[in-house]
């Protein structure tokens, strides 16, 4: 364990001016370095924090940021959820740290969660600089990930009040959709709401959501449904791609992305490690489970950043 501090910083990606806070261990000298991707609608005061805290104690630097259009970032409209403008700020990120003199560019490693962590994936598929990638519950293919979820024994809709909820938000993305190109102010809906008018509605979740509210002040209850048109799909051979270490981090009960799905396409890799905890999606991310996760995660990035002989 190593004492850090963090501090705020900056980035620009696209012509946005991209809120970030750079943690870094207090020893001397360059430090491997975490990147860290949020899900759905994320800031980077929920989730993150605790990750970074595990990542930074053991002795790496870490950079934690806010997407265009969220949080502390800049970007009009405002929560705007657009898979290429988050992916062109994860690469961004990257000539960012490994410029930095506190790190040592050639052991930089990328975080991603949810959204995130098919964001990740992605580039790692692309940037054989990478030293190692974490991609924790990654949302691969928000269409094809729908089949094969877990379906807890609480909720369960039904098949015409689910086809009644799926055409609701389909017509909230198409309304928010023609607004948008027509330059009006977005047709927002809820992240965490009623069946068929938000993305989340599990009622098992409504006190995450409160907590999240109330514990995490720059994130919003809200997001734009054009992103349903134009929402991650998995491309054929993309893992096959990635030539750092990889680790995947699963939930066994999730409900809001395939887990088998994943696995089947995670296992194409080479010589990925795989966990699969006996929990849901959201559950990654509290109490003792979350802290089981980011110390196996902190496990992972030691040995493929910091062998023993640096430590």
């Amino acid at each position: 364990m190593v004492g850090y501090g963090a501090r705020e910083v900056a980035f620009e990606s696209g012509g946005s001016t991209i809120a970030a806070v750079f943690y870094r261990p207090d020893r001397p000298g360059r430090h491997p370095c975490v990147v860290m991707a949020h899900g759905f609608s994320g800031t980077m005061d929920w989730i993150l924090p605790d990750f970074a805290a595990v990542f930074a104690a053991a002795g790496f630097a870490v950079l934690t940021f806010d997407y265009r259009h969220f949080g502390a970032s800049e970007g009009r409209p405002r929560q705007l959820v657009d898979s290429q403008r988050q992916l062109a700020d994860i690469r961004s990120a990257l000539p960012h740290v490994r410029s930095s003199d506190d790190v040592d560019a050639d052991r930089v490693a990328l975080w991603g969660t949810s959204l995130g962590g098919s964001h990740v994936i992605v580039i790692a598929a692309e940037d054989p600089g990478l030293a190692a990638v974490v991609a924790n519950v990654p949302a691969l293919d928000m269409y094809r990930g729908l089949r094969g979820r877990y379906r807890p024994p609480h909720f369960h809709p039904g098949p015409a009040r689910s086809a009644l909820a799926a055409a609701r938000l389909v017509g909230s993305a198409l309304l928010d959709a023609a607004r948008g190109r027509l330059g009006a102010s977005p047709h927002y809906l809820p992240v965490y709401g009623r069946l068929g008018h938000a993305a989340f509605s599990d009622p098992a979740l409504a006190g995450l959501f409160r907590q999240v509210e109330q514990g995490s002040p720059r994130w919003r209850n809200e997001f734009t449904p054009r992103f349903l048109f134009h929402a991650p799909r998995y491309r054929a051979g993309t893992v096959e791609k990635i030539r750092c270490p990889l680790l995947v981090t699963l939930a066994r009960d999730d409900s809001e992305v395939s887990s088998a799905l994943v696995l089947q396409k995670v296992g194409r890799a080479q010589h990925p490690e795989i966990r699969i905890y006996p929990v849901g999606h959201f559950d990654m991310y509290h109490g003792a489970v979350r802290d089981e996760v980011a110390r196996d995660h902190r496990d992972f990035l030691l040995r493929h950043l910091m062998p023993l002989t640096a430590r």
